[in-house]
C-alpha cells in the first residue's frame, strides 16, 4: 500500500510519499533538505495559486515522524456524522463550510473529545460513535509560532434527522444536514483539508452503491 503523508498549509500542501499521488494540484518536487515547515507555511500565505510541495522518498514514515517531533503538535478531534436519512453534518464558520471539531481538553480521550465537540457545536446527541475515519494535519500560527494541528476524525451516527443548533459563540452561523448529491455546495466553499475529507466520503459512498 502506498505511503502518503499530507500537511495542509492554507491553500498549499506538503506531501511526503513513496509514489506520486493522483490528482495533485500544481506539484513542485522538493528535496529532503528543503522541508522547512515555517518557511513553507509563510510561502503559503503569499502564494497567489495553490502549490503542492512534493517529496518522494523510499520510506517517508520516519521523516514524517521526525517532523512531528520537531513541532508543537496540538491534538484535536472531530466527527464525520451521518443521520438516519444518510445525510452528513457540516457547519458554516467564518464564511466557509467546515466539519465539527475542536481541541482536546486536559486528560481527555480523543474519541470522547470528538463526540463532545460535535454535540456542543451542533446541539445534538450522538447515538453511535464508530471507527476512526482518518487523521489530518494542518499548520497555523499560535502566539506568533507555527504549530501543527493533528485531528482524528471519527465516524458517528445520529438517529433520524434532528434539528441542529449552531454554537454561535464559536463563530458557527449555520449547521446543516447535507446529502451527498449536494456536496458540490460544500466543495465550492471550503478548505482543501475539508474538501479532501468530503471527496473521501463521496468515494466510499460510490463504492457502497
Amino acid at each position: 500500500m502506498p505511503q502518503i503523508y499530507k500537511i495542509y498549509m492554507n491553500q498549499n500542501l506538503l506531501i511526503l510519499a513513496d509514489i506520486v499521488p493522483q490528482h495533485v494540484v500544481n506539484p513542485q518536487t522538493i528535496g529532503l533538505q528543503e522541508i522547512d515547515i515555517e518557511k513553507l507555511f509563510k510561502a503559503s500565505i503569499t502564494n497567489a495559486d495553490p502549490v503542492t510541495n512534493l517529496v518522494i522518498l523510499p520510506d517517508p514514515a520516519p521523516i514524517f515522524r521526525q517532523l512531528l517531533e520537531n513541532m508543537k503538535v496540538i491534538k484535536a478531534a472531530g466527527g464525520i456524522v451521518k443521520n438516519g436519512h444518510g445525510e452528513y453534518l457540516f457547519i458554516h464558520r467564518l464564511g466557509k463550510w467546515d466539519l465539527p471539531k475542536g481541541k482536546l481538553e486536559e486528560d481527555e480521550k480523543t474519541r470522547s473529545a470528538a463526540k463532545r465537540e460535535v454535540e456542543e457545536e451542533c446541539g445534538v446527541k450522538v447515538d453511535y460513535l464508530g471507527a476512526k475515519f482518518c487523521t489530518t494535519y494542518h499548520t497555523y500560527t499560535m502566539r506568533g509560532r507555527v504549530v501543527l494541528k493533528q485531528t482524528n476524525w471519527y465516524e458517528m451516527g445520529i438517529n433520524k434527522s434532528p434539528d441542529l443548533i449552531p454554537q454561535l459563540e464559536e463563530d458557527i452561523d449555520e449547521a446543516a444536514w447535507v446529502d451527498v448529491e449536494d456536496f458540490d455546495t460544500i466543495l465550492g466553499n471550503t478548505y482543501p483539508l475539508i474538501a479532501d475529507i468530503a471527496k473521501k466520503i463521496l468515494h466510499q459512498h460510490t463504492d457502497s452503491q
